[in-house]
């Protein structure tokens, strides 16, 4: 990955970016208002949060409506993947962000990767070191690693990530024949095809562990993990392949 040095002091005049936040949810009301909650703990507030609702029959979308800035669109489409997408697709910000109905950002999230990025104007995209926690009364998932919850990791997942519009024009949209790991597959993508990022050192997400995560509990996870990496490696070998120009 093609990282830089960190430094967040913003210069006097620095571009200003508004920033799109998409939400992914069907029937996310046990926690969709804490994370809709959490995206407004910065200074820095998004120009809009676009909540891509996949049909639910509970108070999903009455929530939803009852924050500023929040605009709750139809899925046109199956699956996760094309859910992103069409966030992407509607979004109006210069810079986008992801989060799930049923993670948190922890205060400051968005004041600590816009201000990265107005100073930084070479990154595509970055990310924050993310803590894993046990949900109230939830036990530890079957295949989830337990050693997670001991402390914080770099955060490639995309509650972590706030990227420029154009790098999905630059490594491409999510891949629908996934419905799991579609996430891995784009920041493999994105790292083959060397994007500038950054990994900044401050814990800032939250991501919520419980018996109904969609990363844990589909049966061809690891499945779908292996041919994300066997593309890489597909597509590192073909650029070694590729003949020199001149």
């Amino acid at each position: 990955m093609a990282q830089v040095a960190y430094n967040l002091e913003l210069p006097a005049g620095a571009k200003d970016l508004s920033v799109s936040v998409i939400l992914i949810v069907r029937n996310g009301e046990p926690f969709i208002a804490e994370a809709l909650g959490s995206v407004f703990r910065s200074e820095t507030k998004p120009a809009e949060v676009l909540v891509i609702d996949d049909g639910s029959t509970d108070r999903t979308v009455e929530i939803a409506g009852g924050f500023p800035r929040t605009r709750v669109v139809a899925h046109r489409a199956t699956g996760t993947a094309n859910a992103r997408n069409q966030g992407i697709e509607m979004a109006r910000g210069d810079l986008i962000a992801f989060i799930s109905h049923d993670d948190i950002w922890e205060a400051g999230k968005l004041d600590c990767q816009v201000g990265f990025m107005r100073l930084n104007p070479e990154v595509g995209y970055t990310v924050t070191m993310v803590r894993h926690f046990l949900d109230g009364g939830a036990r530890i998932p079957d295949g989830f690693r337990a050693e997670l919850l001991e402390k914080p990791v770099p955060g490639m997942i995309m509650e972590a990530l706030v990227a420029r519009k154009q790098v999905f024009r630059q490594v491409g949209l999510f891949d629908s024949s996934y419905s799991v790991s579609e996430d891995t597959d784009w920041f493999a993508r994105a790292r083959d095809a060397k994007v500038p990022m950054a990994v900044l050192p401050r814990v800032l997400v939250s991501k919520r562990v419980h018996g109904t995560n969609a990363s844990l509990t589909t049966p061809s996870i690891n499945a779908q993990l292996l041919r994300a990496m066997r593309g890489s490696i597909r597509r590192k070998r073909q650029g070694k392949e590729a003949p020199l120009a001149g």
